[in-house]
Order: structure tokens, then sequence, then C-alpha cells
């Protein structure tokens, strides 16, 4: 019983900090929109999908992740 009066403290303590903010709340959405940005559009510019453009099934995409998974270094 103690714990979850515990957990539900903590949980309206962070509510109600996050409702007071001024500042803190753009600050958040600043740095949501700049995580948005890093993984959301970066991620198709450097790290493109290789498995597809290089294997045309299923079959040969999992082949090839077993053989480089399982090999020993």
């Amino acid at each position: 019983m103690k714990i979850t009066n515990l957990i539900t403290g903590i949980i309206f303590f962070y509510i109600d900090g996050f409702r007071q903010m001024k500042v803190g709340k753009k600050l958040w959405l600043l740095i949501g929109i700049k995580l948005l940005i890093l993984f959301g559009v970066l991620k198709f510019f450097f790290f493109p999908n290789y498995l597809k453009t290089t294997y045309d099934n299923d079959e040969a995409r999992s082949a090839h992740l077993i053989e480089h998974l399982t090999k020993e270094r």
C-alpha cells in the first residue's frame, strides 16, 4: 500500500511540475522537434535500407542476417 502511495505521489509531483512550467514547455517542444528531425528526417538520408535495396525477398534477407549474426569473429 505504501509503495502505491509513493508512486502516485511521484507521478502527481511531475504532473504538477509540468503543469506549472512556463519556459520549460517551450524547451520540451524544442527538444521534441530536434529529436524528430534527428531520428525522423536524417534517417532517410544517412541510413538507407540496405537489406531492401540489396535483396529481393524475405528469405534472402533473413539468410544474410543469420549468416552475419552467427559468424564467429
